[in-house]
């Protein structure tokens, strides 16, 4: 909530917009607009169908860490305007656990979404985020087009602007934070390329901008994809939905010496346009 606040313009620093990153200096003066936090015992549950899907979708858990394999369409938290993200659904199938998760997925994206069960392993896990190489992620995709044989490196900075709204739109900006994905060709199918992403930093829509930015956008991205192409998609391969997952993450907790390597299968729908594909 007071994200979306600062994101917004409503928190004013000195008299002006500020954004979330600023970093506050000794007499800066802030302004917060009235905020009506809800009691806690009005707070609504989650349908019970959705933590019913939740629940049968955690792919792994220990002492430590749950993961899920987060269905695509499902937030990682509430917020503008969703009432319940995968966090505070885990919460309510959790009464009395701590959860709080690690990091963030995209709304349209599936796949891994982990939570720490315990502070000292969100601690780890988000000291090893911010580490060059503390965690390899490896994503599945469809782009449009096809691409060239072997692994194709992006390299390019990636800048977050703000629409009308308040909506995130990333773009490629020599201003913009470095951003490296790897794109590897898996197989070809009816022209078009079924890939391995491997990304070394975790920017906001990071690999559907890279994508986009090598002109091949990911199949069924209604943000940053080609219209025609994702027409084309849902009336041939049934692809009502952006074909990106995330299929892999592998660390190490205890300083190195705890491996893990978690797998999240590859939706059951999106197997089915990639077999209507052929």
């Amino acid at each position: 909530m007071i994200y979306k606040l600062v994101r917004s313009g409503q928190v004013r620093v000195n008299g002006g917009r500020a954004k979330a990153e600023r970093k506050l200096e000794a007499g800066d003066e802030v302004r917060i607009p009235p905020v009506r936090l809800s009691e806690a015992g009005d707070k609504p549950t989650p349908p019970k169908g959705f933590m019913d899907a939740l629940d049968a979708a955690i792919v792994f858990e220990d002492a430590r860490l749950l993961a899920l394999n987060k269905p695509s369409g499902v937030a990682s938290h509430g917020g503008s305007g969703i009432s319940f993200g995968a966090i505070e659904t885990l919460r309510a199938l959790r009464p009395g656990q701590t959860l709080e998760l690690v990091h963030r997925l995209d709304r349209d994206t599936s796949g891994l979404l982990i939570v720490a069960k315990k502070r000292s392993a969100l601690t780890e896990m988000q000291a090893l985020m911010r580490e060059e190489g503390g965690i390899a992620k490896r994503y599945l995709a469809l782009l449009t087009g096809r691409m060239p044989e072997g692994v194709m490196s992006v390299d390019a900075a990636l800048h977050i602007g703000l629409r009308q709204g308040g909506e995130r739109h990333v773009q490629v900006h020599r201003d913009g934070k470095p951003s490296l994905s790897h794109f590897k060709v898996l197989e070809r199918r009816g022209g078009q390329s079924y890939c391995e992403v491997r990304i070394e930093t975790g920017r906001t829509h990071q690999i559907r901008v890279h994508a986009q930015h090598i002109g091949h956008p990911v199949a069924g991205d209604d943000k940053y994809g080609e219209v025609e192409a994702n027409k084309r998609l849902r009336e041939q391969a049934g692809l009502k939905r952006l074909f990106l997952h995330a299929s892999t993450l592998e660390f190490a907790l205890d300083g190195g010496r705890e491996p893990y390597l978690l797998n999240a299968p590859l939706a059951p729908e999106l197997v089915e346009v990639l077999d209507r594909l052929g």
